[in-house]
């Protein structure tokens, strides 16, 4: 594809964004911590635009260097997983701002070649809100593939890291540190032991979710949730 049918396209396709938003949403998202320039536009209407255009990493590239929000949400979702470098998924991450980015952000890294080694640098520092969020999504992510390649020591320390650093995680971190928790708990009987053990000892989880509805949830009473439904299943 040209530079000039690319760009062309990228005019298009944040047209047709504006046209999608909504003066609910354009509302909406800032409560969730979105900053700078939006169109609100819904999720689902992302996903079928997203579906339209196919991978397309040079579209990608320009729709997040627009700075829009929902265009950056988009550029996450059409990406080409086989064409994007470390070093861009380095440099997005230093542009994400609110935890809705950081999410987006961790889907497509979840689909690159990338995921483990960026897992395992970006849970490093739980003060880094956005690397942390990124990487702690991500290693939820590895504990629910059922043929993941970290194996169960690998897990474990990840829940002895979380016990040892969620207290003192920043924000968003401590959230994604939960769902990495819980995520882990899901993948095996002797894991969930060791998630609800280390759960028991942390105690609640206090996260901040701003002028939402949005809640934290309790890691116990989620495993046990879980692991109710994996067992009607296999009855």
């Amino acid at each position: 594809m040209s530079s000039a049918v690319s760009s062309d396209l990228c005019g298009k396709t944040l047209a047709k964004l504006e046209e999608l938003g909504t003066a609910q949403n354009r509302k909406v998202y800032p409560r969730h911590g979105v900053k700078g320039p939006l169109f609100g536009v819904s999720y689902a209407n992302l996903k079928k635009l997203a579906g339209r255009l196919g991978p397309d990493h040079q579209l990608a590239v320009e729709l997040w260097a627009s700075g829009n929000h929902d265009a950056r949400v988009l550029a996450t979702m059409v990406d080409d997983p086989s064409r994007i470098s470390e070093r861009t998924l380095r440099k997005r991450l230093a542009d994400v701002d609110n935890y809705v980015l950081a999410d987006a952000l961790a889907s497509l890294v979840g689909r690159t070649c990338f995921r483990d080694e960026l897992a395992t640098d970006w849970t490093t520092d739980p003060e880094d809100e956005w690397a942390g969020t990124v990487g702690w999504s991500l290693v939820a992510a590895q504990a629910l593939e059922v043929e993941s390649s970290p194996h169960h020591e690998y897990f474990a320390e990840k829940l002895s890291h979380i016990e040892r650093h969620i207290a003192f995680a920043a924000n968003r971190v401590r959230h994604s540190m939960n769902g990495a928790l819980i995520a882990i708990g899901c993948r095996s009987r002797e894991l969930r032991q060791a998630a609800e053990e280390a759960a028991g000892r942390i105690g609640k989880v206090e996260v901040d979710h701003g002028r939402t509805s949005c809640k934290t949830p309790d890691a116990v009473s989620y495993l046990a949730r879980v692991w109710k439904r994996k067992a009607a299943r296999s009855s």
